[in-house]
């Protein structure tokens, strides 16, 4: 390539030998592309072609590794290296971006949707934007790539300085080499900065490296305005540098070989390429890093502010009124405002809840351990009861030294004013500031938290921290404040916001971790871009701050333990199925029975399930309970939804139905950050969106908690206060339903009273191993109003356990001496689980075809013998009756005349033989014959006969008559 190059200059100058000859601003220096041995040459080029003749000979260059230090360039006649001029500046073998007016040449924005391109979002304003002194990133739900290519002649190192607060923003950096492949990809995640800039380094290779920086924003309430900040880029490794760059205006390089430039303090300013900063004009100010001064406007009310001094050695105070710092006003201007006289000393408040005064100091001091004070003097705690440790501040008379008061700037200009909440005895308040749109914020950092020793034996069930503060906003305009908690400054989750005015109230917030040590109270007039303070008046005002269990902390009073009770004194034990309740933040603890269906735990502060319940129908019969397939944490997700940028999201519920302490709690992340927050509870909720960042599917954000205590469990359709309208879920089918009802304690501006959840568990013995979770059809995010939740979980498990009556009995027919009993659920179903279907019986029969051959043969015999006795009596009849007929005749046919003889007797010659009776052995039918009369002496049958009856009539007659 380099022979190529010399040959056609050759040609150049030969083709040129009539030109003039060339001085040396008609040419300039370049190296040849390096071989494969590392050389080059360096040969002259004309800045104009056809204009000069005589160029210098091309001589062989330095070696393509070779660079110059910080500082410093290189000197392209002599091929050394020479320090940079003052005002000027150099990074040697790198190059430097820290201007940002527009996007500097080779730097590349792109907005995409994160879920694709679609056709229905646009995302191509959602770019990286120069801003001066920085590039800021998007804040919508649009994926945000600002990429720098670079061609490195050695390993060096990329370097830059960012700004990362929001943790609802996913931002990474990553290089890929010109085959698209990350050189590094487990420090690709950024960290959230620790202060207001921090600095990140990486290690780049030698050959092609494409430079990424990319953000996501996750928050879809739209209130992600807390954009990644970049500056001050810096690449080392790359090809020579030939020049020093001169400085910016508002900067400036006081000594020769310097690498960066040096802003301009305030008051200050300074020309491109300047070797000092000038001081502007005493009626003329500037802020840091200007290239310009500014005339001092006049002095008007927003310019001061009130504060109280500290208490003096006499127990008193001052009203003063001061100057807004740095004070850019002029009180000698026309209509300028004078700063208003101090007022009268006054007697000092109290010191705060836990403090007294020392005669040493003349200050406030904490009370010792164990012991408590009312702001005056400190006591000891009495014998059975134990100091309440936290922190209490209601007097205002100096800031506490664990809160800190700033002024942020939407664009860092680097003038950070150091007033923003000024003390006021009573209340802190906000100060007028010198933007409307600037932020002001109180910090208040905490060492961590400590429960007390009566509640270490079941911290699961007890809160960690709370902090509770009452506060007020007067606003004409769009004012906000925020109320944010988290690691530190720079590290923490917006908890929640208020806008406009708002009437002095009271607000509290549950702290779940250890690592949330740090709030934040920040107030912004409005965020309409302006330089005009048009809202200096709207204020914020903070009465009172109280944090509980603070490690460190001081006790304002102590916790009864024991009461005395008599002359031993006895513990105070709540009703059966009660917890303890305390009224925070004063008054002694109260006990409130548990639900329905609940039990207390050991330490009396939470009412549990243990997964069993007992409940009756309208008809009185009592239905068993078992839920305990359901107790492990659930997570289910809603239909999806969609932003107006096309994002795809979710909303993720985690459920943890029922259980005993031990119980593992539902749990909600935050994972879009390292430090992502986590929440704990019954029931809670989180924002999801698929992603493939870090290789996740899923990038969830926003969790907080819905419910956290469980009230009870019943049928009914409304307990404490909290109802699940049936016609939220129809439902026609027996039995009822059964409800979990749950309780949050943490308010939000929008529920007073804390949120609320309702968990309908619906009997279906047809959903097999899967169950089904949803919400509301007509409130797709769970709410309707956005306090209280409202799901239906559909499972076998939810039906009643099986008992006796849920089951009939089924006999078979008998078959070859064999019956079969089965037992059968009753249909439809409506139990599971519970009592088991008892096992088929088998018994003995005996079948039809047996008894029926059984009668027919008895009918058989009996008939036979019907016919027999017939024909028997018919016979024996007829022979009476010739008997009788015999008699008459030989009576001559007289009445009541007849023979002698009282009995007919079977005469000689009669049929003898049909009437032979063997008196010695007698058969089935003489017996039989013997039951109907009765028998003579001799064994004859006697027959009485009509004329004997009528002999005796006549006798009775005879005898009458005498």
């Amino acid at each position: 390539m380099h022979l190529r190059h010399l040959l056609l200059c050759l040609l150049f100058t030969h083709a040129s030998a009539d030109l003039p000859m060339c001085k040396e601003s008609d040419y300039h220096f370049e190296y040849t592309e390096c071989d494969v041995l590392g050389s080059r040459w360096r040969v002259a080029i004309p800045n104009k072609a056809q204009t000069c003749s005589g160029l210098p000979d091309p001589v062989k260059g330095t070696q393509c590794t070779f660079s110059c230090n910080e500082g410093e360039f290189l000197d392209m006649q002599t091929q050394l290296c020479q320090k940079c001029a003052a005002g000027t500046h150099s990074l040697g073998s790198g190059v430097a971006f820290d201007e940002w007016d527009r996007l500097p040449t080779g730097f590349i924005t792109l907005g995409i949707n994160p879920n694709g391109w679609d056709v229905h979002s646009d995302c191509s304003n959602s770019t990286w934007t120069p801003m001066g002194d920085y590039i800021a990133s998007n804040t919508d739900e649009c994926t945000a790539t600002l990429s720098y290519s670079v061609d490195l002649k050695k390993p060096g190192h990329v370097s830059f300085d960012y700004s990362y607060s929001d943790t609802s923003i996913y931002f990474e950096f990553f290089v890929q080499n010109d085959q698209c492949q990350s050189t590094d990809s487990t420090n690709r995640w950024m960290k959230i900065s620790e202060n207001e800039w921090s600095q990140h380094e990486v290690q780049l290779n030698k050959g092609n490296n494409v430079l990424f920086w990319r953000t996501t924003a996750y928050t879809l309430q739209g209130r992600g305005d807390k954009a990644v900040l970049l500056r001050n880029i810096a690449i080392s490794g790359v090809a020579y540098t030939s020049e020093c760059f001169r400085c910016k205006p508002g900067t400036h390089s006081a000594k020769p070989g310097s690498a960066r430039c040096t802003p301009c303090p305030a008051d200050t300013y300074s020309n491109k390429g300047a070797t000092v900063c000038r001081r502007c004009d005493p009626d003329k100010y500037a802020e840091v890093s200007s290239g310009s001064c500014k005339v001092r406007p006049a002095c008007t009310d927003a310019d001061y502010f009130y504060t109280h001094t500290p208490c003096d050695a006499h127990g008193k105070t001052q009203l003063m009124y001061k100057w807004i710092e740095p004070k850019i006003c002029s009180e000698t201007a026309k209509s300028s405002v004078k700063l208003p006289a101090s007022g009268e000393k006054q007697t000092c408040p109290p010191c705060n809840p836990g403090f007294f005064v020392s005669n040493a100091s003349d200050a406030c001091q904490p009370c010792p351990e164990n012991f408590f004070s009312n702001g005056t003097v400190c006591e000891k705690c009495p014998v059975g009861t134990e100091a309440v440790m936290g922190l209490e501040y209601k007097w205002w008379n100096t800031m506490p030294s664990n809160m800190k008061s700033s002024v942020l700037r939407t664009d860092l200009d680097n003038s950070v004013r150091r007033t923003a909440w000024e003390v006021a005895g009573e209340y802190v308040y906000t100060t007028p500031s010198d933007r409307d749109t600037d932020y002001l914020t109180l910090t208040l950092t905490v060492a961590g938290y400590r429960m007390p020793r009566s509640l270490l034996k079941n911290r699961k069930q007890s809160e960690l921290s709370r902090i509770s503060f009452i506060f007020e906003t007067v606003c004409s305009s769009d004012c906000t404040l925020f109320f944010m908690a988290g690691f530190n400054r720079w590290n923490n989750n917006e908890v929640e916001l208020w806008k406009g005015s708002n009437r002095k109230q009271s607000y509290s917030y549950l702290i779940q971790s250890n690592t949330t040590v740090s709030f934040i109270w920040t107030f912004q007039r409005t965020d309409n871009s302006t330089t005009e303070r048009r809202f200096s008046a709207d204020v914020a005002k903070i009465f009172s701050i109280h944090i509980t269990n603070v490690l460190g902390g001081v006790a304002s009073k102590c916790h009864r333990l024991v009461s005395e009770k008599g002359a031993e004194g006895t513990c105070q034990r709540c009703p059966p199925n009660s917890i303890i309740v305390p009224e925070w933040p004063a008054g002694e603890p109260a006990c409130v029975s548990c639900g329905p269906n609940t039990k207390t735990n050991q330490a009396y502060t939470a009412c549990l399930s243990d997964c069993t319940a007992k409940l009756w129908t309208t008809s009185g019969e009592a239905l068993h309970y078992d839920f305990s397939p359901l107790s492990n944490v659930t997570s289910f997700q809603s239909g999806p939804r969609f932003t107006s940028k096309g994002l795809r999201y979710f909303h993720h519920f985690s459920i943890a139905l029922c259980g005993k302490e031990d119980r593992v709690p539902a749990t909600c992340v935050d994972n879009v950050t390292e430090h992502g927050r986590v929440v704990q509870g019954h029931v809670c909720q989180s924002l999801v969106v698929p992603s493939d960042i870090r290789s996740q599917n899923m990038v969830a954000s926003q969790p907080f908690v819905i419910a956290d205590a469980l009230i009870g469990v019943s049928t009914d359709t409304v307990l404490a206060n909290i109802s699940s309208p049936p016609w939220l879920f129809p439902s026609t089918s027996d039995p009822p339903d059964v409800i979990f009802y749950y309780k949050s304690a943490e308010t939000t501006q929008a529920c007073k009273r804390g949120r609320s959840a309702t968990i309908r568990l619906r009997c279906d013995p047809a959903m097999g191993a899967t169950d089904r979770i949803m919400v509301p059809s007509n409130c797709s995010e769970g709410t309707c109003d956005g306090c209280t939740f409202h799901f239906l979980w559909e499972s076998q498990h939810a039906c009643p356990l099986c008992t006796k009556r849920n089951y009939r009995e089924i006999v078979s027919g008998c078959e070859q001496g064999i019956q079969r009993t089965t037992y059968v659920w009753q249909q439809p179903a409506q139990c599971h689980g519970g009592e088991a279907l008892p096992a088929p019986k088998v018994s003995a029969c005996v079948t039809l075809d047996f008894w029926l051959k059984i009668g027919v043969s008895t009918g058989t015999i009996a008939a036979a013998l019907l016919v027999t006795l017939i024909c028997y009596f018919w016979k024996k009849t007829r022979k009476l009756e010739y008997k009788y007929s015999k008699l008459m005749m030989s009576s001559g046919g007289k009445e009541c005349e007849l023979p002698t003889a009282d009995s007919c007797a079977i005469m000689e010659g009669e049929d003898t033989e049909d009437d032979l009776i063997h008196l010695t052995h007698k058969s089935f039918f003489a017996k039989m014959k013997g039951y109907s009369r009765e028998r003579t002496s001799d064994g004859f049958d006697s027959v009485p006969l009509k004329s004997s009856s009528c002999h005796l009539q006549s006798e009775e007659g005879d005898s009458d008559d005498a």
